[in-house]
């Protein structure tokens, strides 16, 4: 594919033009051209990246590639929240998928229009939408500039893994370089050098860094800290060992683990991922690495358990169940009979096991899904 670029406009003759002109030996500002052949007419990549400075003639070369309208700007409506717009014809699992896909697991953030949303969280809806609606070929222009860099990277990792699960051709239009071994493209373009690179069939360019965080065995203490971040208002777990992850010293993920009655399990509680970290499989790891400790007895009862999680979160459920040292092992649609349990708090109290009696867990309409940790497959001998 060649692309020609040629635009003008009216020359300056204002004084200060006319000055610039002088002290800088520049004859014109009125022309700008570029020519650049990319040889992706075929269908055999998924995501290219056409990276540079700014000026350098990114967008020009978006317009051209599939024409005006493949340029990627999504409408959102300014009163429903982000989790009515994304997908409004399709099934209600395809917006948390996506949203859990680019990394935006924030739940309370599902609930507000895109207009509220901070920087990072309105980059990543934009991601969510354009997996959900997946058009057959898009551009992407200003990809990850207007956001941390951090979340650029994660995000731009999160947005190219959801987004090679699919068909279709998505070109992204950069001016950080920094996100190109987190993206892995097919292909890349910098219009700064006129370079053009191409993985060969089946491969990809670069190679993504690797996560490497630390686990730490911790108190509730840390809890505050991630708490914020969590989709459900609950207290800290009591009689709990605590974990953390961390990168370069960074927090990274919470997780609380209590035993069962008769120590026959453990049971995790309190998984959060901070939102800039949300999408790159950090949390997943951590969890199965505590879930490990367990199974290992490396715990404060050296006993060896298997450890069950129960989650809502629709994106975690499928990522669970995707993994094969999880088996799912019970799903209910609502929660446990509130009256119940509240009488069963009250005989509690009345013994002496409790110091006082809640208003009692349950009644809710959401469907809980558990699961079990089993582990790395044993060889077969």
């Amino acid at each position: 594919m060649k692309i020609e670029i040629r635009h003008s406009c009216a020359e300056a003759d204002s004084y200060r033009a006319a000055r610039v002109k002088s002290l800088f030996n520049c004859e014109s500002g009125a022309n700008f051209s570029l020519d650049a052949d990319l040889p992706i007419d075929d269908s055999g990549w998924q995501i290219g990246v056409v990276v540079g400075p700014s000026g350098s003639g990114k967008t020009s070369i978006g317009r051209q590639l599939f024409g005006p309208r493949s340029m990627w700007r999504p409408r959102w409506p300014k009163d429903a929240p982000i989790i009515d717009a994304i997908g409004p014809d399709q099934p209600f699992d395809t917006a948390p998928a996506a949203l859990s896909a680019v990394g935006l697991g924030s739940v309370p953030a599902w609930l507000r229009p895109h207009h509220v949303l901070s920087n990072g969280e309105r980059f990543r809806a934009d991601l969510a939408r354009l997996i959900a609606e997946r058009p057959a070929r898009v551009v992407f222009d200003e990809f990850s500039s207007v956001v941390d860099r951090q979340i650029a990277r994660i995000g731009a990792m999160a947005f190219a893994k959801a987004w090679r699960r699919g068909p279709g051709q998505a070109v992204l239009l950069s001016c950080h370089y920094d996100v190109l071994d987190w993206i892995q493209p097919c292909w890349i373009f910098d219009t700064a050098t006129g370079a053009f690179e191409r993985a060969a069939a089946g491969r990809r360019l670069r190679r993504r860094p690797p996560i490497t965080f630390e686990l730490w065995e911790t108190d509730r203490h840390q809890w505050p800290t991630f708490e914020p971040h969590h989709y459900l208002r609950l207290p800290a777990m009591i009689a709990a060992t605590y974990y953390v992850a961390t990168v370069a010293g960074r927090p990274v993920a919470h997780v609380a683990v209590s035993t069962r009655p008769g120590f026959s399990e453990a049971r995790a509680c309190r998984l959060v991922v901070m939102p800039e970290w949300q999408g790159a499989g950090v949390g997943l790891r951590f969890l199965a690495a505590v879930c490990e400790r367990w199974r290992a007895g490396l715990n404060r009862y050296g006993i060896h358990v298997p450890t069950l999680f129960h989650t809502s979160h629709p994106g975690l459920c499928a990522a669970l169940r995707r993994d094969p040292k999880w088996a799912q092992v019970s799903g209910s649609l609502v929660g446990s009979n509130r009256e119940r349990c509240k009488a069963s708090m009250a005989a509690s109290a009345a013994r002496g096991r409790m110091s006082a009696v809640g208003s009692g867990y349950g009644g809710h309409f959401r469907a809980v899904q558990g699961f079990r940790y089993l582990g790395e497959a044993e060889p077969c001998e």
